[in-house]
């Protein structure tokens, strides 16, 4: 079994935002593989489905951001779900809108989420997904550039790495990280 986690904000006013790109991959993925996400459980909105012939949880963590980790931990311990059988998708602003970068492991940056995924799980041992937000462009806080809403063109070009991101996690699912980032680095 596959643990596929999107992280972001669970709130309505939190969609449509460069935070919430791992929930949005969620969603394309659910969509596609008709998956529903609407069963609660461990501080996490989730749906169970079978994928490349591989059953799968999709899981958003409905903690805030900044907790993800404690109910990525709990979903883990109830199915004993083996580390390299996770993968956790997020947004990152050191990587260029359109573009996606996966790793094997390693430290969280300074990804909030991410470092409450590392805390609780007590590894940084883990597959991830990277999906590019790029930076702003002016110098205005990063916490306003993050969470503030977007205009349709800006989202439409955000699409590009959510698709990307979604097609990267089904080859993690066919055939293992290493070909995924040979396929998507």
């Amino acid at each position: 079994m596959y643990l596929i986690i999107g992280l972001g904000n669970p709130e309505p006013e939190y969609a449509y935002t460069r935070h919430n790109m791992g929930f949005d991959v969620i969603n394309k993925i659910a969509k596609e593989y008709e998956i529903e996400i609407s069963r609660n459980k461990f501080d996490g909105l989730y749906g169970q489905g079978i994928i490349e012939g591989e059953k799968v949880i999709l899981l958003k963590p409905q903690t805030y951001m900044n907790l993800s980790g404690k109910s990525i931990k709990q979903f883990i311990d109830f199915y004993k779900i083996e580390n390299d059988h996770i993968l956790v998708i997020y947004d990152d602003m050191d990587v260029e809108v359109e573009k996606i970068k996966i790793r094997k492991k390693g430290g969280p940056g300074s990804h909030n989420g991410m470092k409450s995924v590392v805390h609780e799980l007590i590894t940084d041992d883990f597959p991830r997904i990277r999906v590019g937000i790029g930076r702003p462009i002016d110098e205005y806080d990063a916490i306003d550039y993050v969470i503030g809403k977007l205009e349709e063109d800006e989202y439409s070009k955000l699409e590009i790495g959510i698709e990307k991101a979604k097609e990267a996690v089904i080859e993690y699912i066919k055939n293992g990280i290493d070909s995924t980032m040979n396929k998507y680095n």
